[in-house]
């Protein structure tokens, strides 16, 4: 698809390839970040991977939870490697040019990943509000055919919805300048360089932000409103804490996912004086997330912790 815009694009007198010029305003020392970022990469890629084998060997893990989180660690290892591997060429090997279609449809995958990250934190909030609040019933409702379906639904839902931002970028002319302050293809980055106007896609992306982004967070903050409405009725403070605890690691990621987007949204329509902050926050948010999200998972959570001792063969210390 991409590459029938493209060679439709190209015949018009376009450029044939853009050039990625990665980080603005310290190109010439740039390179240095490729160490903290390859260690990023690598531990985004080694620390879900290890969710996914101590989840796939400990039988007590074989729950809807641990479903969304090992669903959640695959989706982190493919927004990783779809930015990483092009960002470490460009630095290591000034290997900054990239096809039309490349580019495009790096933005489409990115695009995709990110929407369903959020939506697994969707499915991951209603699965603790039934777990907390209707526990009775938990296990009628949430069921490894709920799990399919939510997984399939968030699945086809950011496939189908992101398609119209590439696609949208693809039919503008570039027609002179070629070179993105960027390391990935983001929409802003590439469709700035067009000649002509660039007004619906950007309509879309902001339409797509608000509904997709915008209904998942909202999603997300009722489900917790009524965790924790729930939770101030118990009686048992220990009942509490302990139903509380469950959340914390799920509310710090997601505080964290989407505060990282709301500030490169602002950073991106503000005037900026220092244009590497919003470039070096989308990257970030790109590999942090990934890295970090096994990692808290692992120190909040008392059966991954278990699983993880009996993976590695170390005693178990927890009480």
């Amino acid at each position: 698809m991409f590459q029938e815009l493209s060679g439709a694009n190209s015949s018009k007198g376009q450029v044939s390839e853009f050039v990625l010029m990665g980080f603005p305003g310290i190109h010439t020392w740039q390179h240095w970040l490729s160490l903290p970022l390859a260690w990023l990469y690598l531990l985004a890629l080694s620390a879900n991977i290890l969710i996914l084998i101590i989840i796939s060997h400990e039988a007590t893990l074989h729950q809807p939870m641990y479903h969304f989180l090992g669903i959640l660690a695959v989706v982190d290892m493919g927004l990783a490697t779809t930015i990483m591997p092009k960002i470490l060429a460009i630095l290591w090997f000034d290997a900054k040019a990239i096809s039309l279609p490349e580019c495009f449809l790096q933005m489409y995958v990115i695009h995709c990943f990110v929407a369903m990250e959020s939506g697994v934190f969707v499915c991951m909030a209603m699965d603790r509000y039934v777990a907390i609040c209707r526990p009775l019933h938990y296990t009628s409702i949430v069921t490894r055919s709920f799990v399919a379906k939510a997984t399939v639904f968030m699945a086809l839902r950011s496939c189908l919805l992101t398609i119209p931002v590439p696609v949208l970028a693809a039919q503008r002319q570039y027609c002179s300048r070629n070179e993105i302050e960027h390391c990935l293809c983001s929409n802003r980055g590439v469709t700035r360089l067009a000649c002509d106007d660039r007004t619906i896609s950007s309509m879309y992306q902001l339409l797509l932000a608000w509904t997709l982004m915008g209904s998942d967070l909202g999603l997300i903050m009722l489900s917790y409103a009524l965790i924790l409405h729930s939770v101030l009725k118990l009686n048992s403070a220990e009942a509490a804490s302990k139903a509380l605890s469950t959340c914390t690691s799920h509310l710090i990621l997601i505080l964290f996912f989407y505060t990282v987007i709301v500030v490169i949204s602002v950073t991106h329509s503000a005037a900026m004086t220092v244009p590497l902050i919003p470039v070096l926050l989308n990257v970030l948010h790109n590999v942090i997330p990934p890295a970090l999200n096994p990692v808290v998972y692992a120190l909040k959570n008392k059966e991954l912790r278990h699983g993880l001792y009996k993976v590695l063969k170390l005693k178990v210390k927890d009480n």
